[in-house]
């Protein structure tokens, strides 16, 4: 069986998969302003997390279009942003069944700042005239699509709009969160069901929730089928507040559990660790702003134990921030690069290793499997190039494009911001793994159940215990 998980900490945590988003600001008038940039590695999706309020302003579609155009990572063709938008403004009029509504036929011109202002006068018309239709939000609703179609245009999963809500969520994401939840992990089959990996000593832990439970209700409302990120929302909170939920075992008896958990205000570790049989595993969630310091505690605490082997376990890791997979990676990797990005114009960046690993480490095994992506791919990618660790697993996810984030001013003091697709990366030997993903030196099939994951039943755990002894004697 096939899992969709969300690469997301549930606390109920909500994401996917960045942290403080102060990357590139944009302003209205002549050039886009530049500041620190943000880059992240990661599979999540977040587009369709909540119901967002966008900014007002036709200027905002003006700005979207000329970063689109000048970012991305590959040419855009001028007219494609143009019908996006046009596309995402008939889909919300054809939505509220507005027969009559028309919109500006226009061309563009190639120049990404004239094309803007007729993003810019296109939104404008369709506010102007078509508002009132749309509903109470019409500005609002109009400008989110406006948005949306401009930037999926390029039919790029990566390339979004994110609210000012959607921020808030990210941020929560690789900041490690602090929310009111009940500290779980959350992934949902293709056939619609929820199931959850509650977190040690978290709420829904203490409650007696089991790794790989199935979620059937949440305060009496039935899930199955029911979109994730609505579940998510459904299980947080305010601190303090009782949440019931309904589950059954994964792979046991169809006899449903009831839990009443007090939600907590969690903060989400990204690493598990535990020493066992001289090996020190270390399980690493999401690449955030805290996991480089969580993966360097765990291993040094192994090695302070005495640990033989290290087990670094990637699996279902859909990545994160960039600079995280650089810093994690130099843990292992004394010196050389690490990863290197390459933009449209070909203008290549190598991030090299830190100078700060920790000797000693080793052997190691990375664990991967086709849910390892992005920021996971980084660190795997690079630490078999150096042959620094072996990979047992499965071929990993295959995203080998890092997105940077762009906020975009708000009027009303909130800020959305526009995620692009502005570069591919490449491993340290030229590997580029955009759909190809990372073969593990040591193939070994599992189903991706995150119930089986440090079990007795885990066969990709054991062959990399096995891997572990060979590679000591």
């Amino acid at each position: 069986m096939s899992l969709r998980p969300r690469f997301i900490l549930a606390a109920l945590f909500t994401v996917a998969f960045a942290a403080v988003v102060l990357l590139f600001v944009a302003q209205r008038a002549g050039t886009l302003g530049r500041g620190p940039v943000l880059e992240v590695a990661t599979t999540g999706d977040i587009r369709d997390l909540f119901a967002p309020r966008n900014p007002n302003g036709p200027f905002i579609a003006d700005l979207a279009l000329r970063r689109l155009e000048n970012s991305y990572y590959k040419p855009v063709e001028p007219q494609t942003p143009i019908a996006g938008e046009v596309a995402g403004l008939r889909s919300v009029l054809g939505s509220k069944r507005n027969a009559v509504a028309s919109l500006p036929g226009v061309t563009a011109t190639g120049n990404p700042g004239a094309d803007g202002q007729i993003a810019a006068r296109i939104l404008a018309y369709a506010q102007d005239h078509y508002a009132a239709a749309v509903g109470p939000h019409g500005r609002d609703d109009l400008t989110d699509a406006a948005l949306r179609g401009i930037m999926k245009s390029v039919r790029d999963p990566y390339t979004v709009y994110l609210s000012p809500t959607e921020i808030r969520g990210l941020n929560e994401s690789l900041s490690g969160g602090n929310f009111g939840g009940i500290g779980v992990y959350i992934y949902q089959l293709k056939d619609g069901r929820i199931i959850v990996q509650p977190i040690e000593q978290l709420p829904a832990a203490r409650a007696g929730m089991k790794p790989g439970e199935v979620v059937d209700s949440v305060d009496g409302k039935p899930v199955r089928g029911v979109p994730i990120d609505r579940v998510e929302t459904m299980i947080r909170g305010e601190s303090g507040t009782v949440v019931h939920l309904r589950a059954h075992l994964y792979s046991g008896p169809a006899t449903e559990h009831s839990y009443a958990i007090v939600r907590e205000i969690i903060h989400v570790p990204t690493v598990r660790a535990k020493m066992e049989n001289g090996f020190d595993y270390i399980r690493l969630s999401d690449f955030g702003t805290t996991s480089a310091d969580e993966v360097r505690k765990a291993v040094l605490a192994g090695r302070a134990a005495g640990a033989r082997g290290y087990i670094l376990d990637l699996r279902d890791n859909g990545g994160g921030l960039l600079d995280a997979a650089v810093a994690i990676s130099s843990i292992f990797i004394p010196q050389g690069t690490i990863v290197s990005t390459i933009r449209r114009d070909g203008q290549r960046t190598t991030e090299e290793a830190l100078g700060d690993a920790i000797g000693g480490l080793t052997p190691l095994v990375i664990l991967v499997n086709k849910y390892t992506a992005s920021a996971s791919e980084i660190t795997a990618g690079a630490l078999q190039d150096y042959h620094y660790a072996s990979l047992v697993g499965t071929r990993t996810f295959g995203k080998g494009v890092v997105q940077s984030i762009f906020p975009i001013p708000d009027p009303t003091a909130s800020e959305g911001a526009l995620k692009i697709t502005t570069a591919r990366y490449v491993t340290p030997m030229g590997r580029d793994i955009q759909h190809h993903g990372i073969e593990p030196d040591v193939t070994v099939a599992q189903d991706p159940n995150p119930s089986l994951i440090d079990t007795p039943a885990d066969r990709q755990l054991a062959a990399a215990k096995k891997r572990l002894r060979q590679l000591i004697r």
